[in-house]
């Protein structure tokens, strides 16, 4: 009988980019729970890098230093690389701005353990409190029963990933760059057979964009304030899940992501800045995914590539 997952079989990656001066702490709340972590930066400025390779002065942290923004689909893909090149089977997936609770790799080997069909999981996500909202995202958790649902999709922040079924599955799509790239991977993954878990009690604090709440009549509405990038990515990116699915016949893929763009322009005009750009993406992104353009929106400068010991390639 083999031992049961632990710490000792779980590498982190942590995706940043221009992260706040507070990532060593959280870092070293992950330290205490993994066997080693893998950190991915995605072009910061100097003053960032300066203070991520004091981080991984600790030899259990890895740096790789990337001289632009690949996104986190590419990122990702890199530290997943690196996590199984040391001999890990199982990595935890997280952003920069995630705060996890103490027991969150314990909780998500302990769904693994109670899970029967084990050699078919693909990802066991971690619900989680919304920091603007003091709620749980998920509102199905209770302290006695099951301690996971069987769900379609996770978010990647606080996932524990298994790279054997990775291998199988395949790469997170790099010309998504950013948005459904969670949504995408879980979906081929059931696709293929495999399961996807998530927690009932959540296990990190996360924020999805920088809401803020607004009051319209008797009601009370959120909205994300994602910046105009962020909008395009999820337009198009929505938009060519939609015609890959092939749910919709005769091309009404096309229309049906339309419609979506409406529900975001209505919440773009009555409570987003600045307006005009955002809307104006949102619209780009649909079109862009009717034609099939990928990759990044815009191209980046790369910036000098450094000198450091870190690695700076792609290794696959």
């Amino acid at each position: 009988m083999s031992e049961p997952l632990g710490r000792k079989d779980v590498c982190a990656i942590v995706v940043t980019y221009h992260p706040e001066p507070d990532l060593p702490r959280r870092l070293g709340a992950i330290a205490q729970q993994v066997g080693a972590i893998v950190i991915v930066d995605n072009g910061s400025a100097d003053a960032a890098v300066t203070v991520l390779r004091e981080c991984a002065a600790d030899p259990a942290v890895s740096l790789v230093l990337n001289s632009e923004n690949l996104g986190i689909a590419g990122a990702l893909n890199m530290g997943i690389q690196h996590a199984a090149a040391r001999g890990y089977l199982w990595a935890l997936l997280l952003d920069q701005d995630s705060r996890v609770e103490a027991d969150m790799v314990a909780t998500l080997c302990a769904v693994h353990e109670d899970f029967r069909d084990r050699g078919q999981l693909a990802i066991i996500g971690s619900n989680f409190w919304e920091k603007h909202r003091d709620v749980p995202r998920a509102h199905r958790f209770d302290s006695c029963g099951a301690q996971w649902d069987e769900v379609e999709v996770v978010i990647t922040t606080g996932s524990l990933l298994s790279l054997v079924a990775f291998a199988d599955i395949g790469f997170f799509r790099e010309e998504f760059f950013i948005d459904y790239v969670d949504t995408e991977y879980c979906l081929r993954a059931r696709a293929k057979g495999y399961r996807v878990l998530k927690t009932r009690r959540p296990l990190m604090s996360h924020s999805i964009g920088a809401p803020t709440q607004h009051r319209l009549l008797w009601m009370q509405k959120w909205t994300s304030n994602h910046s105009a990038d962020r909008r395009y990515y999820s337009a198009r990116n929505h938009t060519v899940m939609l015609r890959e699915r092939r749910k919709y016949p005769f091309g009404s893929w096309a229309l049906v992501g339309f419609f979506g763009c409406f529900k975001a322009w209505k919440r773009i005009a009555l409570y987003e800045r600045p307006k005009g750009s955002k809307m104006a993406a949102v619209f780009l992104g649909w079109w862009d995914g009717v034609r099939g353009k990928m990759g990044p929106r815009t191209k980046q400068q790369p910036r000098p590539v450094r000198s450091s010991g870190a690695p700076t390639e792609r290794v696959r």
